[in-house]
C-alpha cells in the first residue's frame, strides 16, 4: 500500500515533490522518484512485500522500464514462477512481476492480475496507467495542456489550476499513445441451478480461498472485528490460518459492537484489542477525519469515524488489515433492499451497488486506513467472489418472511461462529459502534434551523439532506478552502436511482 503520483508530458520535479509531501501518510517508510525526458513519477512506500529490498521505483533488467505501484498482486507467486525463467528478478516485491509482464504482453497484462492496484509503468516516451477492476485502490488524474497528464492517489494533492480533476475509472487502463481502454466490467450473468446448500458450499470455498490469498505479507497482519457478520466471518477464516490473529474493535461506551466482538474473539481465539471512543474525542478529530476521507457525505462520514479509530488502534500491532467490505452489496445487507419486491430489479440494484463502491465505502476504507499508514484488504471483493455472487438467486440473499438479509452467507458459515453472531440483526459500522446516534443528535445541534436554511441556500448547488450533513460540509470547506474540485468527485449515497417497478 502506497501513494503514487506523476506528471507526464513535461518534467516538473516541484509538482511531484509537492504531491508526495501531501500524501506522506500513505507511505512513510520510503520515497522514490524516477525521471525521463517524458516526465517524472513519484512513490511513497508503505513496505509490505520485501520490506528491505523492494523499494520503488522498480526497474526491469536494462533500466528501460520502471514502475510505481500502489496495492498488492495476490497471484504474484504464480506470475513470478512463470516469468523468472525468462527474466531476472532483483527483489521479492510483488510489483516487480508487473514490469516483466508488461514487457511481454503490453496493455493486455492487466487481464492477468488478481489483486488491488493502481500503478504507472513508463519509459522515456510512453506511460501506462491501470486501476484494479473494482476500484479498491484510488487514482485521479488531470488532462493538462498540450497533452500533459498529471495523476495521483489522492484528490487533495492535485492542483485544480492545472485542469479538471477526474477519477480514473476502475477496470480501466490508459496508454499515452493508445488512450483509455476497459478491461473489466461487472459480470451480469445468470443464476446457476444449484441447491441452496450447493450455493452456500461454493460461496464458502470461494471466500476461504480469497482470505488465504490476502494473508500474503512480509509484515504483521490482523483483522477489523466489529462483531457483525461480515467482519466476523473474515476474522474467523483468517484465524484458522493464522493462530493468534490480532483483531480490533472500537465503540462508544455501551455499544453493541464491542460486546459482539468480544464474543467472536473468544470463539476464534484471537488476540483482541479494543478502544473506547468518547464524544469529545470524536468531535476533536472530525476535521482530520473529513480531511483524509475527502468527503462530506453523511453516511460516509459516520462510518469513517469508527474506521479512523480502529485503524489508529490496529497500526500499533500490525501493518495490514482485513475488512468485511462488499458483503452487504453482494448479498443484500442494507435495509432499503428489502423494499425492492421485484427480483430482477433487486438483482440490478445489487450489481449497481457493487459498481458504486469505489468512491463510497472503498474510498472510506482506503483513506482512513492509509491516514494511519495501514493497508486494508477486502476479501469479499475478490473478482471470483463477485462473479459467484451474481450466480446466486436473490431469494437466497434476502430469504424468508420477513426477509433475512445475507441469508446464504449466514448459512455458508453458520458452523464457524456462535449462533448469536451468525443470526445477529444487521447493524452498519456506524450504528453498532454507537456513532450514528451520537452524530444524528449532537452534530445537528451544532447548527440552528435558521443557520441550516441559510447554509443550504448559500450552497444550493450541493444537495445537503440534513443539518448533520450541512455541518460536515462546513467542516469540509474549512479543511479544503478551495473544495470545488474535490466536491465534483464526492460519491453520494443519495445518488441511488429511483427504485420503481420494471415496466412490463
Amino acid at each position: 500500500m502506497c501513494g503514487i503520483c506523476g506528471v507526464w508530458g513535461r518534467p516538473d520535479e516541484d509538482l511531484v515533490r509537492d504531491m508526495l509531501a501531501k500524501m506522506r501518510h500513505r507511505g512513510p517508510d520510503d520515497q522514490g522518484t524516477m525521471s525521463h525526458d517524458g516526465g517524472m513519477c513519484g512513490h511513497n512506500r508503505l513496505s509490505i512485500m520485501d520490506p528491505e529490498g523492494g523499494r520503488h521505483p522498480i526497474f526491469n533488467e536494462d533500466g528501460s522500464l520502471a514502475i510505481v505501484a500502489n496495492g498488492e498482486i495476490y497471484n504474484y507467486p504464480e506470475l513470478r514462477r512463470e516469468l523468472e525463467s525468462r527474466h531476472s528478478f532483483a527483489t521479492g516485491n510483488d510489483s516487480e512481476a508487473l514490469v516483466h509482464l508488461y514487457e511481454e504482453e503490453g496493455v493486455n497484462m492487466v487481464e492477468r492480475l488478481d489483486g488491488m492496484f493502481a500503478f504507472g509503468i513508463c519509459n522515456g516516451t510512453d506511460i501506462f496507467l491501470a486501476r484494479d477492476p473494482i476500484g479498491i485502490k484510488p487514482l485521479y488524474y488531470i488532462d493538462g495542456e498540450d497533452g500533459e497528464l498529471i495523476f495521483s492517489s489522492e484528490l487533495k494533492t492535485l492542483d485544480p489550476a492545472l485542469g479538471e480533476i477526474r477519477e480514473f475509472p476502475p477496470g480501466t487502463w490508459y496508454h499515452s499513445r493508445l488512450g483509455f481502454g476497459t478491461y473489466y466490467t461487472l459480470p451480469n450473468g445468470g443464476v446457476r441451478p444449484r441447491s441452496p446448500e450447493g450455493h452456500a458450499e461454493l460461496l464458502r470455498r470461494t471466500l476461504e480461498r480469497a482470505v488465504r490469498e490476502r494473508l500474503m505479507s512480509d509484515v504483521p497482519l490482523g483483522a477489523f472485528l466489529s462483531g457483525g457478520l461480515d467482519s466476523s466471518i473474515i476474522a474467523a477464516v483468517a484465524a484458522r490460518e493464522l493462530p493468534g490473529l490480532h483483531t480490533f474493535s472500537v465503540g462508544l461506551e455501551g455499544s453493541s459492537d464491542l460486546r459482539a466482538a468480544r464474543t467472536v474473539a473468544r470463539h476464534i481465539g484471537s488476540q483482541h484489542h479494543e478502544y473506547l471512543m468518547t464524544p469529545e474525542e470524536v468531535y476533536r478529530k472530525l476535521p482530520e477525519i473529513i480531511y483524509h476521507l475527502e468527503s462530506f457525505d453523511q453516511d460516509l462520514v459516520r462510518s469513517a469515524i469508527p474506521c479512523y479509530f480502529t485503524s489508529r488502534l490496529a497500526v500499533r500491532e500490525v501493518k495490514v488489515i482485513l475488512t468485511g467490505e462488499g458483503a452487504d452489496e453482494l448479498f443484500g445487507g442494507y435495509t432499503y433492499y428489502k423494499d425492492i419486491d421485484d427480483e430482477e430489479l433487486l438483482g440490478r440494484e445489487l450489481r449497481r451497488s457493487v459498481g458504486a463502491l469505489h468512491n463510497l465505502n472503498l474510498q472510506r476504507v482506503d483513506r482512513l486506513t492509509m491516514a494511519h499508514s495501514l493497508e486494508g484488504r477486502v476479501p469479499f471483493l475478490d473478482v471470483d467472489m463477485i462473479a459467484l455472487a451474481q450466480t446466486i438467486p436473490v431469494e437466497l440473499k434476502l430469504h424468508g418472511e420477513p426477509p433475512v438479509e445475507k441469508w446464504v452467507l449466514r448459512k455458508a458459515f453458520e458452523d464457524l461462529l456462535p449462533e448469536s453472531i451468525v443470526w445477529r440483526k444487521k447493524e452498519q459500522f456506524d450504528e453498532g459502534s454507537g456513532i450514528a446516534d451520537l452524530m444524528a443528535e449532537s452534530a445537528a445541534s451544532r447548527m440552528s434551523d435558521e443557520e441550516y436554511e441559510a447554509y443550504r441556500a448559500e450552497h444550493s448547488q450541493v444537495y445537503l439532506r440534513s443539518k448533520e450533513e450541512a455541518y460536515y460540509h462546513r467542516l469540509f470547506g474549512s479543511v479544503f478552502p478551495e473544495s470545488e474540485h474535490i466536491t465534483t468527485n464526492v460519491g453520494r449515497w443519495v445518488d441511488r436511482p429511483d427504485i420503481s417497478p420494471i415496466p412490463v
